[in-house]
C-alpha cells in the first residue's frame, strides 16, 4: 500500500489538473473562442501584427495548440496566407506561457487551493441553470478550481518521500540533462499539452522532487513535444497548411537546440533576470525560462520569416496543379475538434468559394449577350466544367454541413449552418440556371438565329441587372444583412421582374408580326432563365435576413 496509495493519488490528481485544463480552455473557447477564430481568420498586415495576434489569442483562449489547430484550418481554406501564419504561429509560443505564470504565482505564491473546491461547486451549479447567460464563463471557473486541486493534489504526493524513487536522475550532467529533455518532449505529445507538463514540472521542482537543470531540461523539451497537435492536423491537408504546420516544428527544435548548445550560459541569463537569483523561488524561476525562451526564439528567428517559408517550400512540394476537376471538403476529426466554429468559418469560406464560381458562370452569360460569335464555344465548354463543379461543391458543402450540425454548437451557429444549407441549394439551382442561359446562347450561335440589334441592347440592361443583384449577394453572403438591405434586394428585384414582363411582351408582338419562332422562343427562354436567376438571389436575400 506504501506504493499503490501516492501512484493512485498521482493519477487522480493528474486526472484533475489536465480535466480541470480542459474544463478553462473549453468555457473560454466558447464564450470568447469564436470571435477570437474569426479575428484570426480575418488577419492581415505585416509579421509584427500577426505575432501579436497570435499571442492575444493563445493568452486568452489558454492553449497554443487550439490556436495553430486554427492556423492550419486556415490556412487549408485559403484563409490565411502561409507567411501571415508564421508570425501567429511565434505569437501563439509566446502567448502560452501564460499558464505557467498563472499557476506558478496562484498555485505557490498563494494558497489558491483553499477556495479551489468551492470555485468548482459555484462553476457547475452555474452551468447546469438552463440557458444561464454565464455558463460558460462557469465551465471555465469550474476548471480553474479543478486545475489547482489537481495541482494541490500533486503537490503533496510529488514528495521525495512518496515517489522520490521514480527520479533517480537528480544529477546535473549532460546525461541527466539529455534524458529530462526526452522525457518532456514525450510526455508532453502524451498529453498534448505544454501547459499541462509545465504545471507538473513546477510543482516537482517546487518540491525538490527535480533539480533546477533538470526541470530547465524537461521544460525545453516540451517545446517540441507541443508540436504535436499541429502535425495531427495538417495530415490530409493542403501544401501551405502542411507547412505551416513544419513552421512551428521548425520554430520549436531550432529554439531549443541553440538553448541546449548554449544551455548553461542560458541558465545563468535566467538567474540573472529573475529577482532573487539562486535563491528565487523555482516555480517564478521555470516561468520565467519558459518566457525567455520563446521571447529569444521569436527574436532570433522573426526576422527570418521569409527564409523560413523559403524552407518549407523546399521540404514540401507543392501541390499537383491542373484544371479544377474535383472539389473537396473533407470533415477532418482532428481539425478544431474543440473548437466548433473553426468547422463553421471553414464551411462559410467553402460557401463563399461557390458563389464565386457561379458569379464567374454569370460574367459568361454577360459576354455571351454583348457578344454572339463563333469564339463563344469555349466560355460554353468552360462553364459545362464549372456546372459539375459547382454540382460536387453543393454535395461536399452539404455533407460537411450536415456533420457541423451533429456537434455540439450553439442554437446560433446551429441556426446558421441551416441557413447556409439553404443558400447552397440556392447556389445550385443559380448555376444550373446559368449554365442554360449559356447553352441557350451557344445554340442561338451554333444554329445562326438571328436577333435585331434592338433585341440585344433591351437585353444588356436585364442582364446588368441581375448582375448586379449577384454581386450583392456575393458581397453579404456569409453575413446577416439589415431589413434595408433586404428592401434593397426586393427593389432588385422587382426591377427584374418587370424587364421581364416588357421583354416577354415586346418578343410576342413580334411573333404575332411573322418573326421567326425558334429565335423569338429562345430568347423568351434566356429571358426566363435570368429571371430565374433573381428569384435565386432573392431567396438567399430572404436566407441572410434570417441569419
Amino acid at each position: 500500500m506504501a506504493l499503490v496509495t501516492p501512484l493512485l493519488a498521482l493519477i487522480g490528481s493528474l486526472g484533475f489538473l489536465l480535466y480541470g485544463m480542459k474544463l478553462m480552455s473549453d468555457g473560454i473557447q466558447k464564450s470568447a473562442g469564436e470571435r477570437m477564430q474569426r479575428t484570426l481568420s480575418l488577419v492581415t498586415g505585416n509579421r509584427f501584427t500577426a505575432l501579436l495576434t497570435g499571442m492575444f489569442i493563445t493568452m486568452v483562449i489558454q492553449s497554443s495548440g487550439a490556436t495553430t489547430v486554427m492556423v492550419v484550418t486556415f490556412i487549408n481554406a485559403g484563409l490565411l496566407t502561409l507567411a501571415q501564419s508564421v508570425g501567429v504561429i511565434f505569437g501563439a509560443n509566446i502567448g502560452t506561457t501564460i499558464t505557467a505564470w498563472i499557476v506558478a504565482i496562484f498555485g505557490f505564491n498563494f494558497k489558491i487551493s483553499a477556495v479551489a473546491l468551492p470555485l468548482v461547486g459555484i462553476g457547475y451549479f452555474v452551468s447546469i441553470v438552463k440557458k444561464a447567460k454565464y455558463a460558460n464563463i462557469a465551465q471555465a471557473l469550474m476548471g480553474f478550481g479543478m486545475l489547482f486541486m489537481g495541482l494541490s493534489g500533486l503537490s503533496e504526493v510529488f514528495t521525495p518521500e512518496q515517489l522520490g524513487f521514480l527520479f533517480v536522475i537528480k544529477g546535473e550532467g549532460v546525461i541527466s540533462i539529455l534524458v529530462g529533455f526526452v522525457i518532456g518532449i514525450f510526455i508532453t505529445a502524451m498529453l498534448h499539452s505544454s501547459s499541462a507538463f509545465s504545471a507538473i514540472v513546477i510543482t516537482m521542482a517546487y518540491n525538490g522532487l527535480v533539480s533546477w537543470e533538470l526541470a530547465a531540461a524537461m521544460t525545453l523539451g516540451s517545446n517540441i513535444g507541443s508540436t504535436i497537435d499541429a502535425v495531427l492536423a495538417a495530415m490530409g491537408t493542403n501544401a501551405d497548411a502542411r507547412r505551416s504546420a513544419l513552421v512551428h516544428v521548425l520554430f520549436n527544435v531550432f529554439g531549443t537546440i541553440l538553448a541546449l548548445m548554449f544551455f548553461h550560459p542560458f541558465l545563468d541569463l535566467i538567474m540573472f533576470v529573475t529577482p532573487g537569483g539562486e535563491h528565487s523561488n523555482i516555480a517564478i524561476r521555470i516561468s520565467v525560462l519558459h518566457t525567455v525562451f520563446k521571447l529569444l526564439s521569436t527574436v532570433v528567428f522573426l526576422p527570418f520569416t521569409n527564409q523560413l517559408v523559403k524552407l518549407t517550400q523546399l521540404m514540401i512540394k507543392d501541390d499537383k496543379e491542373g484544371e479544377r476537376k474535383e472539389f473537396r471538403l473533407e470533415f477532418i476529426e482532428t481539425i478544431g475538434k474543440d473548437n466548433f466554429a473553426t468547422h463553421i468559418i471553414r464551411a462559410e469560406k467553402a460557401v463563399s468559394d461557390m458563389c464565386d464560381v457561379v458569379s464567374v458562370m454569370f460574367d459568361r452569360i454577360q459576354i455571351g449577350v454583348t457578344k454572339r460569335d463563333s469564339d463563344y464555344e469555349e466560355h460554353y465548354m468552360i462553364a459545362e466544367q464549372e456546372e459539375d463543379y459547382v454540382d460536387q461543391m453543393h454535395e461536399q458543402i452539404t455533407h460537411y454541413l450536415i456533420k457541423c450540425s451533429g456537434l455540439q454548437i450553439t442554437e446560433k451557429q446551429r441556426n446558421h449552418v441551416s441557413i447556409m444549407l439553404q443558400i447552397v441549394d440556392e447556389l445550385e439551382n443559380m448555376s444550373d440556371n446559368c449554365y442554360t442561359t449559356i447553352m441557350l446562347i451557344q445554340r442561338s450561335i451554333e444554329k445562326k438565329m438571328k436577333f435585331q440589334s434592338s433585341d440585344m441592347e433591351r437585353m444588356l440592361p436585364y442582364v446588368e441587372l441581375a448582375r448586379q443583384f449577384l454581386q450583392f449577394i456575393h458581397i453579404n453572403i456569409n453575413k446577416q444583412i439589415t431589413q434595408e438591405k433586404l428592401e434593397l434586394a426586393r427593389e432588385l428585384e422587382d426591377g427584374i421582374d418587370a424587364f421581364r414582363k416588357d421583354l416577354k411582351k415586346v418578343a410576342r408582338k413580334r411573333l404575332e408580326n411573322g418573326a421567326d419562332v425558334k429565335s423569338e422562343l429562345l430568347y423568351i427562354d434566356m429571358v426566363r432563365q435570368i429571371e430565374k436567376i433573381g428569384d435565386n438571389c432573392f431567396n438567399i436575400s430572404e436566407a441572410l435576413t434570417a441569419s
